[in-house]
């Protein structure tokens, strides 16, 4: 497969100056107005993320959370930034078994952690970009206020929790359901307009400096009006959440004020020249190096792209590296030195054979025991009360007006609930001085709990990812960031910056992330090939979402791989669901290669672009 011509549904992009690619044009759009300005790929980052939560409100919003990865031509290395926010002070599992909860629910007041994703922006901007704080929020600002088009993903999502916001959350009725129905060609949000317009004003009044002027933003959102309209509605309202009761929030004014986002050192793997740069194991973004080092002792070049033994080996070596992430991941103590070591590898390389394997099977890195939490009963939900049912969803279905699902085009699983599965959007830039961003911000979507009347906004739900049982790992700790699913990526190739990417998708990140970078590391395609080409992932562990179900030893595929490979992939155990042909992963991405800048996205659901010259 090598070298060989593929068709593409649209071309890699190449030039000189600057690439943006991202999960919506508005935002791609934005960034690369930033370039053409002057600004560079922070600058344009930065701004194509505040366009983001205007234009994709179902999939991130302000009070989420990003985990950005970047490299500073300056500083000529790889930086993680850490917009992860952590669980509030009074957030013990003591808090929520009190409740008679045995999961933290999906939706509500409850599974707020500390909003992340305004400190990470800002932290970015600070210290890398030039741009003031006025011009990167002015597209947001203009979107907020002027509307943005109502994809259809987004007006099938209001309605899926049509029900939900008339009847318990009315003050998401009032932000989402103009005149009471759900919104037609254009959606505007005046509310956060505003509140983005008095957080310029504060930051200008404070101080004539950009440097002042964004600390002073900060301080607006995590110790002034922000944080307090945020703590107020926390402590003083109750509404009903997904586990069928009504609760109130645990978030206060001190949890918010004493956060603030971090920039860290990445977790890397070298694999056939190319160093992979992830997030550390307070997200899954280590189980992509996992997985690169147990198929490292494979020959993926002579299998051939795609064909039987590579998807099975593929799938595998998933199953044994996110095994290792429900055992070993959190916020904690993590041994990744030996879950990435040679010898550890080896034995867990070992136990992949022929037939697909239907246990979940985690290692003992340096001879430690693994735990594995309690999960829900292989095929169900969970045992929370108010809660039954079957763990649907192929990574990304797209949701009914009554609240199921369906094979879909790259959006979440939300239910009538609101409790969402396969969040997220991304963004990747690079500029003409070689600066290059990752980044995946989510959270805080919509459907995440009710607005905040006076910031026209909501709190996110990333606590679900907390286990409700002492002594793991990502077990639900005061003060300690969730295991989010949030993954971007980086690659070095021959010790250079080369690759920025990846994708929405909850689970399957980590998954569609590897599919395609393994296209290019051995099938030879450019960008927007691999972008393109035929994508499938495992749902063998359990979720990371809230409830938490399973489905061992099912996997998916789209329809356009190989029918033969298909029928051979069945022999050997895998339970194979066939989803439409263009219906798995949202990838974008953006490269430095052979003197050129170059860019793709993805054309599922008709919504990603890149751009760039």
């Amino acid at each position: 497969m090598k070298g060989r011509s593929l068709f593409t549904t649209r071309p890699e992009l190449t030039g000189d100056f600057g690439m943006v690619a991202s999960t919506h044009w508005l935002a791609s759009a934005t960034g690369m107005s930033v370039l053409e300005r002057g600004g560079n790929a922070f600058d344009a980052a930065v701004a194509a993320g505040f366009v983001l939560q205007v234009a994709e409100p179902h999939l991130n919003g302000p009070a989420g959370e990003v985990p950005i990865l970047l490299w500073s031509q300056d500083e000529e290395r790889v930086s993680v930034v850490c917009g992860q926010g952590i669980a509030p002070a009074a957030a013990t599992i003591d808090r929520f078994t009190g409740l008679g909860l045995d999961v933290v629910p999906g939706t509500g007041l409850l599974a707020a952690t500390v909003p992340g994703a305004f400190g990470g922006w800002m932290l970015m901007l600070e210290r890398w970009g030039t741009w003031t704080l006025a011009d990167v929020l002015e597209p947001a600002i203009h979107y907020a206020t002027h509307g943005v088009p109502v994809l259809d993903r987004i007006a099938t999502t209001v309605s899926s929790v049509e029900r939900l916001f008339l009847e318990d959350w009315p003050t998401s009725a009032a932000t989402w359901l103009p005149q009471g129905k759900v919104p037609g060609a254009k959606l505007t949000n005046p509310v956060l307009a505003a509140t983005y317009r008095r957080l310029l004003s504060e930051a200008r009044a404070a101080s004539s400096s950009r440097e002042g002027q964004i600390a002073a933003a900060r301080d607006a959102w995590y110790r002034g009006f922000v944080a307090e309209a945020i703590a107020r509605f926390s402590a003083e309202t109750s509404w009903r959440d997904s586990s069928g009761e009504v609760h109130g929030g645990l978030l206060t004014g001190d949890d918010l004020a004493g956060w603030s986002a971090s920039v860290e050192e990445p977790v890397t793997f070298d694999y056939h020249g190319h160093t992979v740069c992830k997030t550390g194991p307070w997200g899954q973004g280590p189980v992509f190096l996992q997985q690169l080092a147990l198929l490292s002792g494979f020959d993926l070049d002579a299998m051939g792209q795609l064909s039987a033994d590579y998807v099975h080996t593929v799938i595998e070596s998933a199953k044994l590296a996110f095994a290792d992430r429900e055992a070993w991941y959190g916020d904690a103590e993590v041994p990744m030195a030996d879950l990435l070591d040679d010898a550890y590898t080896a034995k867990r390389r070992a136990l992949i054979g022929a037939q697909a394997d239907m246990e979940l099977r985690p290692g003992a890195p340096g001879g430690r025991t693994p735990r594995l939490p309690v999960f829900p009963g292989a095929g169900t939900v969970s045992t929370a009360p108010g809660i039954s049912g079957v763990r649907s969803g192929v990574g990304e279905p797209t949701v009914g007006s009554d609240g199921s699902t369906r094979g879909g085009v790259g959006e979440p699983t939300v239910g009538s609930d609101g409790s969402t599965r396969g969040d997220t959007c991304h963004v990747d830039v690079v500029d003409r001085h070689g600066n290059m961003v990752s980044a995946t911000p989510s959270g805080g979507w919509l459907q995440s709990s009710p607005t905040i009347p006076e910031l026209g906004f909501c709190l996110g739900t990333r606590a679900q990812m907390f286990w409700l049982q002492e002594g793991l790992p990502a077990s639900l700790r005061p003060g300690t960031r969730p295991r989010t699913t949030l993954s971007p990526s980086f690659a070095l190739r021959e010790g250079k910056p080369w690759l920025a990417f990846g994708t929405p998708g909850g689970d399957q990140q980590d998954q569609w992330s590897l599919n395609f970078f393994l296209s290019l590391v051995h099938g030879g395609l450019n960008l927007q090939q691999a972008v393109d080409a035929p994508m499938f992932h495992s749902e063998h562990f359990p979720s990371s979402f809230f409830p938490r179900g399973s489905r061992p030893g099912v996997m998916h595929v789209e329809n356009r791989l190989d029918p033969a490979v298909v029928a051979e992939l069945q022999r050997r155990g895998h339970q194979v669901e066939v989803q439409g042909p263009w219906s798995l992963g949202r990838l974008s991405a953006v490269a430095r290669d052979s003197g050129f800048l170059k860019a793709a996205a993805n054309p599922r659901g008709a919504q990603g672009y890149a751009a760039g010259r």
